[in-house]
């Protein structure tokens, strides 16, 4: 448990989480996979909401080990949800301008903002009662 502790606490975690991010939403729509006999309505928001959620329950617990008083740490967490946010929505503007066969969607970054806002709330219960 302990060692769990140390790598989900660990900074290259949340950098390597956040460098995947932007590699995945970056990737050209001629390599993404396409889905063939089996369909998953809605997957790619289910994606989002992982990916964003991630992002912000690694930075979170990252911010939580580092000894920081109760009400810095709120304001932390904050910045870290609406951070998520602008993420997300930056990325799909860079899908939308630069990546070949990629599109704008206001559906993905409500994903992104739902999953952010999902795990931001648990931060908030979990991980300030715990520092």
């Amino acid at each position: 448990m302990k060692t769990l502790h140390y790598l989900l606490g660990a900074r290259w975690v949340s950098l390597g989480w956040t460098l995947m991010i932007a590699v995945l939403l970056c990737l050209p729509g001629s390599v993404l996979p396409k889905e063939q006999g089996f369909y998953i309505p809605q997957f790619d928001k289910i994606v989002h909401i992982t990916l964003f959620g991630g992002f912000v329950f690694l930075w979170t617990y990252y911010f939580s080990t580092r000894g920081l008083g109760g009400r810095r740490l709120v304001k932390i967490f904050f910045y870290i949800f609406l951070l998520a946010c602008a993420y997300g929505t930056g990325l799909e503007f860079v899908q939308k301008y630069f990546i070949p066969q990629r599109y704008y969607d206001e559906a993905d970054i409500i994903a992104d903002m739902v999953g952010a806002g999902i795990f931001y709330g648990l931060a908030n219960i979990r991980l300030l009662k715990f520092s």
